[in-house]
């Protein structure tokens, strides 16, 4: 067992007595707000903004769970391109792990118990070392409201009352997006809480922080 497996586990025991009051999610709203299917055009605006702003950053908190197993703690998510580095860190043994990859660079894992693991993708990296099952290379579009490119058409998209994305469905993924950012001078509308489920997959994210470009 990895370390980072019993920092999940132990985070899990943790936030079942405490409630999981941090990572509580609003209740989605019924299907009857997700007012279309047709991508609106202050969407698309966001979208063509969002394409000028290579570099960004969030901070924030994540809980992942896979069946009956979970665990919950800080992401710091730094992107330069195509090139990422996402760390994570655990509250309570106070742990750190850090993963990075992209721009032609093979995936590297590092923090775990036994020395850094590396592989040609991210997802398939972190299932081996921990047994999470967690889109990284689709998260970098999905974390910022749109359809990751190269991968599967989404199958289904909708929209809430302002224009703003309310779900999408893509590779297997339904994500949810409960609450947002409002747009603030030359930065787009960001989400705020995301939750993205596969079967029994599950990622539910808070954003505490955005950077875009150094804005």
């Amino acid at each position: 067992m990895t370390t980072m497996w019993r920092w999940m586990a132990a985070l899990f025991l943790a936030g079942a007595l405490a409630g999981c009051g941090s990572m509580a999610t609003r209740q989605a709203p019924p299907a009857a707000q997700v007012h279309t299917t047709s991508e609106p055009a202050l969407e698309t605006a966001r979208l063509a903004v969002l394409d000028t702003l290579p570099m960004w950053s969030f901070q924030g908190r994540v809980a992942i769970s896979k069946g009956r197993n979970g665990g919950n703690g800080r992401i710091d998510w730094q992107q330069r391109g195509d090139a990422y580095q996402v760390g994570l860190a655990a509250p309570v043994t106070r742990q750190s792990w850090q993963l990075s990859g992209g721009a032609g660079q093979p995936v590297r894992l590092d923090g775990l118990e036994g020395g850094p693991r590396s592989g040609a993708d991210a997802g398939q990296v972190l299932l081996q070392a921990t047994g999470w099952e967690i889109p990284v290379e689709r998260l970098a579009a999905w974390v910022r409201g749109m359809p990751a490119p190269g991968a599967v058409a989404p199958a289904y998209q909708g929209y809430d009352a302002a224009g703003l994305p309310r779900v999408l469905e893509q590779d297997g993924w339904r994500i949810d997006y409960l609450d947002w950012y409002p747009q603030q001078e030359a930065r787009p509308a960001l989400p705020r809480r995301i939750e993205a489920v596969n079967g029994d997959a599950k990622v539910r994210l808070i954003v505490d922080e955005w950077s875009m470009d150094g804005q």
